[in-house]
């Protein structure tokens, strides 16, 4: 495989993030220790929230008031769309039971959790699809208990968007809190009968930082990073397109990788060209991310064929995968590492991000190697059960007392025995033998 970077990323030297670990840790326990008192100091502290933290049906009376008609139009629209593709998620998901053999029954169960935590972010953009794409979807996994939160800020509260968002999703209860006290209070059950299961959504690095410290207490559905995306393209692409979905994606943050890999050196080049102009031509706050996004993250690499180019996109396993290049299907055949794929010029990440259906909340830093992103069995337990005959006993017994023997475990093997004997009491069997005794 011959490659050649057209544009190399050079990222600024980082000392390791020790801070933020620190401050998560010393937030988590003091909240852990008091409790609603430490949430609402930090509520006040960080983000100028003197309000109440649990949201009341005036207050999502309000955010729906706010709103003009086209923009509940569109989140309905929105809403729609990833309703249904979780739904058809869930349908995919099945229950079954089996007779291994004759007497024994084993099967499987899909049981939601009792209770999910959905964090909303609220800082820089409004982010009412990140609201539809973890509360909607927990909904439809049939989780009885959903808590909602997103920060909210001075006089102003939490966003009417997200708000009246979360509410048509199906949000059980929502706090206007953020960041680490947001996701303490769901994680500690301190405005929640219950404390969550599971905690999803994505978030700023403290946010993350208190997800993963967290993990084992509750699951989570990724460590999440700054947000990357990816193109890969061939000689038929339009550069335009491909320049204008870059700096699109940069917006978010000014550590927003994006990169592009392609076989055509004419289309590589014309993109760089490109590239100052489309960010130059962004508002203000997309503009400064999009630029140091850009410069100190954005590459571009060529290679010689599209094997080659399938070789490097599943090196990076990138968070979004665009394919603009002939034949999609052969591509959508061979590309194995990505977090969500999007065939074709006619789409593009935005349509992911915002309402065509699939989950934007997708695995970042390479865990596209082996995770997917959010889904419906995120919040389901696969669980199995199995119910014996005694004539099946008896077939399983044996074996089970044997192997159980063999690896040194007498009191795994001896529940065997002791069913052997009770239901079989005249017969003798084969148990196998520990440190040299027959049994």
């Amino acid at each position: 495989m011959t490659i050649e970077y057209l544009k190399k990323a050079h990222p600024p030297q980082e000392a390791i993030d020790n801070a933020t670990s620190e401050t998560v840790q010393r937030l988590l326990a003091d909240i852990q220790a008091n409790g609603r008192e430490a949430v609402e100091k930090y509520a006040r502290d960080f983000d100028g929230w003197h309000g109440g933290i649990v949201l009341s049906e005036d207050d999502f009376a309000a955010a729906t008031k706010a709103l003009s008609q086209g923009v509940k139009d569109d989140i309905a629209f929105a809403h729609s769309r990833i309703k249904d593709f979780a739904t058809r998620q869930r349908e995919a998901l099945l229950e079954f039971e089996v007779e291994l053999i004759n007497g024994l029954i084993a099967g499987q169960k899909l049981i939601p959790v009792n209770t999910a935590g959905c964090y909303v972010p609220g800082g820089r953009y409004a982010h009412a699809a990140s609201a539809i794409m973890s509360v909607c979807t927990a909904k439809v996994a049939g989780v009885p208990n959903i808590v909602a939160t997103s920060p909210g800020h001075g006089t102003f509260g939490v966003n009417p968007a997200i708000l009246h968002t979360m509410k048509l999703c199906g949000a059980d209860i929502v706090l206007a809190l953020g960041g680490v006290q947001g996701i303490a209070a769901m994680a500690y059950g301190l405005y929640a009968p219950k404390p969550a299961d599971v905690i999803v959504g994505p978030g700023n690095r403290f946010v993350a930082e208190a997800k993963r410290t967290l993990f084992g207490r509750i699951g989570i559905d990724v460590v999440a990073g700054p947000t990357e995306s990816a193109i890969i393209a061939d000689e038929t692409a339009d550069a335009n397109l491909v320049a204008a979905d870059l700096a699109g994606q940069a917006e978010h943050g000014p550590d927003s990788p994006v990169w592009l890999y392609t076989s055509s050196r004419e289309l590589g080049l014309k993109v760089i060209e490109l590239m100052p102009s489309v960010i130059a031509a962004l508002p203000e706050l997309a503009r400064n991310a999009a630029t140091a996004a850009w410069r100190d993250y954005g590459e571009v690499v060529l290679a010689d064929s599209r094997e080659a180019l399938v070789e490097i996109s599943d090196q990076y396993a990138p968070e979004h995968l665009q394919v603009f290049a002939k034949d999609l299907d052969w591509w959508l055949a061979h590309l194995t590492n990505y977090g969500s794929l999007f065939l074709g010029e006619e789409t593009t990440v935005a349509y992911g991000d915002k309402c065509a259906g699939p989950n934007h909340i997708l695995p970042t830093r390479g865990a596209a190697r082996y995770s997917g992103g959010l889904s419906v069995g995120k919040f389901i337990k696969t669980v199995t059960y199995q119910r014996l005959s005694r004539s099946a006993s008896r077939e399983v017994g044996q074996v089970a007392a044997r192997i159980s023997r063999l690896e040194g475990m007498e009191g795994h093997a001896r529940t065997g025995d002791i069913r052997l004997k009770k239901y079989y009491p005249e017969e003798a069997f084969e148990l196998g033998t520990l440190a040299g005794h027959q049994h």
